[in-house]
């Protein structure tokens, strides 16, 4: 079984997430500790993909249209470090 360990900030982001997204989040939490980084990619809903640039090494998940959760995977700990839960921007600065 997988660990999934939050930033602190994540529950700050938690409580701005609507419900819906909220319920998607615990789903996608229970495929993670139940099946891993492998289970996430067979979810075609989740959209799991590597980052690239400044997020080499970082992951992201959809919860839905435009919420995204941002981790790591740390195979040695057999654990999931979750950065951030957020909506994605899709405006260019």
């Amino acid at each position: 079984m997988w660990q999934v360990l939050e930033h602190r900030r994540v529950d700050r982001q938690l409580t701005k997430a609507p419900r819906e997204i909220l319920k998607r989040y615990e789903k996608w939490k229970d495929v993670a500790i139940l099946s891993g980084p492998s289970g996430l990619r067979l979810i075609k809903g989740f959209h799991d993909e590597a980052l690239a640039g400044e997020w080499r090494g970082w992951r992201s998940s959809r919860l839905g249209l435009q919420w995204r959760v941002i981790y790591r995977v740390a195979s040695k700990d057999v654990a999931f470090y979750i950065e951030s839960l957020t909506p994605h921007d899709y405006r260019r600065p």
